[in-house]
């Protein structure tokens, strides 16, 4: 198995080594990282700047280190740094959740997006907490879920975004299957001041939980289990579609 591994903070990322260190038991291993942290970057992409590649060797790690977002790793890295065909794209381990609404920021998920834009199996590992990371068990319950997954034709378009609890993996409950939760962060720009005077905003929220959320990935980490949610990458609202259809937009004269 060839698995191009790739993530949003880069080579120094304790979560890439422990899930690098699984991986190379199943497969040949491609890290192409970006070069700085690019959490929250969403799909964004390099366009009015040259990449630039480093190819270097850091705890063991023979990586390639590029100087752009997630989603361009991925892109460049299928594009021209590897030579062959890669059966899986794999980011993370994120060091915090990526559930709910906040999916759509993500560099991590962003990543194996691009990896199914491209025509390949794609997943998007993280932990949901903030501290204390247990890489170690999310690792190994990663690569467990990757052998399983081997006998899966991904759909189009579809990437598998999950996230593990943060805990030892006898304290692990299971596997579930899940939706993407509507739960999302109440945020809002906190006025400062620098030592000269000057005004400044941080951006701060607190993630506010959707009740009645049954089935979703917000409740499976809030119970102790793994949340597998298939995300589609065609966003069309079918339902709101067919009601614009009925406002004859059409008939409208310039």
């Amino acid at each position: 198995m060839k698995i191009l591994l790739t993530n949003d903070d880069g080579i120094f990322s304790d979560g890439l080594k422990c899930l690098y260190n699984q991986l190379k038991n199943i497969g040949k291993i491609y890290v192409i990282v970006p070069e700085i942290e690019k959490s929250a970057t969403s799909h964004s992409i390099n366009l009015f700047s040259p990449i630039r590649i480093k190819k270097i060797e850091i705890n063991g790690i023979s990586s390639f280190i590029v100087n752009g977002t997630p989603v361009d790793c991925v892109k460049i890295g299928i594009k021209k740094i590897i030579k062959e065909k890669i059966d899986m794209v794999v980011s993370g381990i994120n060091p915090g959740p990526n559930l709910g609404m906040d999916i759509l920021y993500s560099g991590t998920v962003s990543a194996a997006s691009e990896g199914a834009i491209l025509g390949i199996p794609s997943i998007s590992v993280s932990i949901a907490d903030y501290k204390n990371f247990k890489f170690d068990s999310a690792s190994i319950i990663t690569v467990k879920i990757i052998e399983k997954l081997k006998k899966v034709k991904f759909p189009k378009d579809t990437i598998l975004n999950i996230n593990i609890p943060n805990k030892n993996l006898e304290e692990i409950k299971g596997i579930k299957i899940t939706f993407q939760s509507e739960s999302r962060f109440s945020e809002e720009y906190e006025k400062r001041i620098d030592p000269r005077g000057n005004i400044y905003f941080w951006l701060k929220g607190t993630f506010k939980e959707k009740t009645k959320d049954k089935g979703s990935d917000v409740e499976a980490i809030k119970n102790g289990y793994v949340s597998i949610t298939p995300i589609h990458l065609k966003l069309t609202d079918y339902s709101f579609f067919k009601k614009l259809k009925k406002i004859k937009f059409e008939k409208i004269e310039f």
